[in-house]
């Protein structure tokens, strides 16, 4: 039977739950505690019998074999359970990805016990979140300091300061030249300036809401953390299970159509042969930013026109440029025409050529897209250079995912089995794709309806009207 003593504090009124169940290796009587807080709009008669209903499921769990949570909180056991996933092989992309929605998680539901949890407390969660002044993302800093004077005492170089502050020489001229840049960037030259950023920058925060797919991502990882507290036995229910998040409209894939890559592939015969090169992979592979930037030689497999696609770069203010398998881990071995292996090999001996210039100076990664002295580029370096690229050639707003669809289109357009084309792209499924090009499935389908037409219906018709 349940134990249920009321306490006046000062904070208002609560109970504290008592059950004793069982015993432990030393015979030691077993005791569970649930703290349980009444509505203010609640009557004495239906605090009462809330809490008598409180304190009957609370027993009721113990004895099939849940031991509520009435300690931890959900920011204590939400780091348990990262550092859990992260023993397991979680990436340290998706790691970084999940502490940056705790940010703004646990400070509307981090104090609470895992036990209160309710899917009010998210919905409520989810409607602030989607409300203006929340989303971070769109902040951008303009420097109000002289950077170069900045690097001097430093002793820096653009390239050194950019290699320290992990980001792409484009972003450190940008921001010497005045220009916008994001506060992630502009954070992370001031560390490596050993300046505040507030005080290197003026700071523009971005008061725009956060979209309806971002706030998914804050609801998904919280029932994955919540997930795990109901397997372990110390919730009943997954509120997040419960709750009611956004719904997303689907949209179309962004991507060009045949006579703008017909544009891009011809104003890029002006262009530095390292970004040609790279905007011919992008394309022609399908391969994300990363990928392209984490190629390496020794995955190019000249003799049989193809290369290797098992790992990406990535970059991060608090790790900087680093290493990491694809987003799949799919390792997957993708064929190149003639015409790319081609452009390749030019590539090579110019590779070879600045490596030799370069002398001491160089650091041998083995990545085919550096900085100019050998190290790994970042992979925001692409977005920036292509942003620059359709602005002077006035082309549509160019991007690298937007090539990446592009090639799908195509080859699911041009008769390609939904197999292959997953399998190039590095879906880790087949329903991925047909998800995402279901578009092109779907003028697929109208085709296929007037073949069956042409095979069964029109050759009788035909027919009829000779004889």
């Amino acid at each position: 039977m349940a134990n249920i003593k009321r306490i006046d504090g000062k904070t208002g009124v609560s109970f504290k739950i008592t059950v004793t169940n069982g015993r432990d290796p030393s015979g030691k009587q077993k005791r569970h505690f649930k703290t349980w807080r009444p509505e203010s709009k609640m009557t004495e008669r239906q605090i009462d019998k809330e809490v008598q209903r409180v304190a009957f499921e609370f027993e009721r769990e113990l004895k099939r074999g849940f031991a509520a949570d009435d300690r931890q909180t959900f920011a204590e056991y939400a780091r348990y359970v990262l550092d859990l996933k992260e023993r397991k092989g979680l990436k340290a992309s998706t790691l970084d990805r999940y502490m940056s929605l705790l940010d703004r998680i646990c400070p509307a539901i981090g104090h609470l016990k895992l036990a209160d949890i309710r899917p009010k407390h998210l919905n409520d969660l989810y409607k602030n979140l989607g409300e203006s002044g929340i989303s971070k993302r769109g902040d951008k800093a303009v420097s109000r300091s002289d950077l170069y004077e900045c690097m001097a005492l430093n002793s820096l170089t653009r390239a050194g300061l950019a290699s320290n502050a992990g980001v792409s020489s484009a972003t450190i001229t940008a921001a010497c030249q005045d220009k916008k840049i994001d506060l992630a960037s502009a954070e992370a030259i001031a560390k490596a300036l050993n300046q505040n950023v507030n005080k290197l920058f003026l700071v523009e925060r971005d008061n725009s809401p956060l979209s309806s797919k971002t706030v998914l991502e804050h609801h998904r990882l919280i029932r994955m953390i919540l997930g795990v507290a109901e397997d372990e036995m110390l919730v009943s229910y997954n509120a997040a299970s419960k709750a009611s998040p956004p719904e997303i409209k689907k949209s179309e894939p962004n991507y060009f159509q045949v006579r703008d890559v017909e544009r891009i592939r011809d104003a890029l015969e002006t262009e530095p042969l390292k970004w040609r090169v790279i905007t011919h992979l992008l394309l022609l592979s399908g391969c994300r930013r990363g990928e392209i930037m984490g190629l390496k030689w020794s995955r190019v497999d000249f003799k049989n026109s193809r290369i290797k696609i098992d790992s990406a770069l990535l970059y991060s203010s608090k790790r900087g440029i680093y290493e990491e398998t694809t987003k799949t881990e799919n390792i997957r071995n993708i064929k190149l025409p003639a015409e790319t292996m081609r452009l390749l090999l030019e590539y090579r001996g110019w590779y070879l050529e600045q490596k030799f210039k370069n002398g001491d100076r160089w650091h041998n990664t083995d990545y085919l897209f550096t900085k100019d002295d050998g190290a790994p580029m970042a992979p925001d370096g692409i977005t920036a250079w292509l942003i620059k690229f359709s602005q002077k050639h006035g082309l549509p707003h160019v991007n690298p995912h937007a090539f990446r669809h592009t090639m799908g289109s195509i080859l699911l357009k041009s008769g390609a089995d939904i197999v292959s084309v997953s399998k190039r792209l590095g879906h880790a499924q087949t329903s991925t794709t047909l998800n995402i090009y279901s578009h092109v499935m779907e003028d697929a389908d109208e085709q296929n309806s007037e073949s069956l037409a042409d095979t069964i219906l029109r050759p009788r018709k035909a027919q009829k009207k000779i004889g």
